[in-house]
């Protein structure tokens, strides 16, 4: 199967797994031992792969994950070497992100999202960029990033655009005391974010929702990098790795 002048069936990578089978080009997040995050390597091969799909390398991609979960986000690992980084390395790191979701998001061909268990942080930016999002009944979502002082930032403009304003009523309650119990575990979320996270979450939903692509991405390239390096940012990311309570807890 040609793809772009190579033969994908001879691409070996470290992190996907990657076949083409009559028209249908299997793209295989392949880390299963830690639930498929990602980390620089694989987003990287991502990168490779999906700049060199073409309209002639088949008819479309089928992106999946090894084992239970679908994408559990960053890595640990990759998160752990964030933590030191400076602000430019933050944006050049951050816009290699970016870069591999708008790969996907802009490939010629259909994009089929086969998700499976959790989908969290960046999986869901993976989910984002499928045109077609095929879920298990009892697949999980999360975007946990204000949790660790940090925001949802390169993945927005794919997520915002997918899922819109959740809408006017965001849960329903079966009855007083359900409608109280509901209130008091939104404040307990909220409160359990970091404070400064979740004031920028909101700049980040407005700037994106009102703003073309284009303009957007930068915006989340500088808006992770600044969260990373600012003092809630590294506190709550040190917490996390160390297993420890954020600072704001």
């Amino acid at each position: 199967m040609t793809c772009g002048g190579y033969n994908a069936r001879r691409m070996a990578y470290k992190t996907l797994l990657v076949d083409e089978i009559d028209g249908v080009l299997s793209v295989t997040l392949n880390r299963p031992d830690v639930h498929n995050a990602f980390n620089d390597e694989l987003i990287a091969e991502a990168i490779e792969l999906f700049s060199g799909i073409g309209p002639a390398s088949a008819r479309l991609v089928v992106l999946r994950g090894t084992g239970p979960n679908f994408c559990a986000g960053a890595d640990l690992n990759w998160m752990s070497r964030m933590v030191s980084y400076t602000r430019d390395e933050n944006i050049r790191d951050s816009a290699l992100l970016a870069k591999m979701y708008a790969l996907i998001d802009e490939c010629p061909l259909p994009v089929i999202g086969r998700i499976q268990g959790a989908a969290i942080g960046g999986g869901v930016g993976l989910v984002s960029v499928c045109d077609i999002a095929i879920a298990t009944h009892d697949a999980k979502f999360g975007l946990s990033e204000v949790k660790l002082g940090i925001l949802p930032a390169v993945i927005s403009p794919y997520v915002i655009g997918k899922i819109g304003r959740i809408g006017l009523v965001h849960r329903v309650a079966d009855s007083v005391e359900a409608l109280d119990a509901a209130v008091d575990e939104a404040i307990k979320q909220l409160k359990g974010s970091g404070p400064e996270a979740v004031r920028e979450c909101k700049k980040l939903i407005a700037y994106v929702a009102s703003n073309e692509l284009a303009e957007a991405i930068p915006y989340t390239i500088e808006a992770i990098a600044a969260r990373r390096v600012s003092a809630e940012g590294q506190g709550g990311m040190a917490a996390f790795l160390k297993k420890e309570k954020a600072p704001w807890a």
